[in-house]
């Protein structure tokens, strides 16, 4: 199963902290829980490791996210569609046409039931998307993008004297 797949998203992980990478993990853990038969997409690109979750191997078909900044190392809960679900509490951050996301500062922290709630209807809004069936996988985990050019992280600007 694609949940034990975690060799390239551990090596993208590892220039961040510690309790950085473990917070992805544990919300990548998160979504694998609840959505086993969706397929992970994993991108390493310039400025954060992203992580999505689609009903196929297309982002535009993603329901959620995760997304780890390589200057700031803040960590991102998001829906790729977010401007298209309820969100009658009003904590999704983000103002454009698509994206919305929470910060998450700690897992303690991380309203479960509340994103549970919202994660079920981004899954529904997504698969409404997928307008030809055939595109529809199961269990996959796809390494989708590796930048070749990484923006350094704040550890790495530090020790230069930055």
């Amino acid at each position: 199963m694609s949940k034990d797949e975690t060799k390239d998203l551990v090596r993208f992980l590892k220039p961040f902290p510690k309790e950085i990478r473990e917070r992805a993990l544990w919300l990548r853990e998160f979504v694998w829980d609840l959505y086993p038969k969706s397929n992970e997409l994993i991108y390493d690109n310039y400025n954060a490791v992203a992580v999505g979750w689609s009903p196929t191997d297309r982002v535009g078909h993603t329901f959620c996210s995760i997304a780890v900044g390589r200057s700031s190392h803040n960590v991102h809960f998001g829906f790729y569609w977010g401007s298209q679900i309820a969100d009658p509490r009003k904590i999704l951050l983000g103002e454009g046409n698509q994206y919305r996301y929470i910060l998450v500062k700690s897992t303690n922290d991380f309203p479960k039931a509340y994103i549970k709630r919202l994660l079920k209807e981004a899954y529904a809004n997504s698969l409404a998307k997928v307008k030809d069936k055939k595109q529809l996988m199961q269990g996959a985990t796809i390494t989708k993008s590796i930048s070749a050019k990484k923006r350094p992280s704040a550890r790495a600007s530090k020790r230069a004297g930055k």
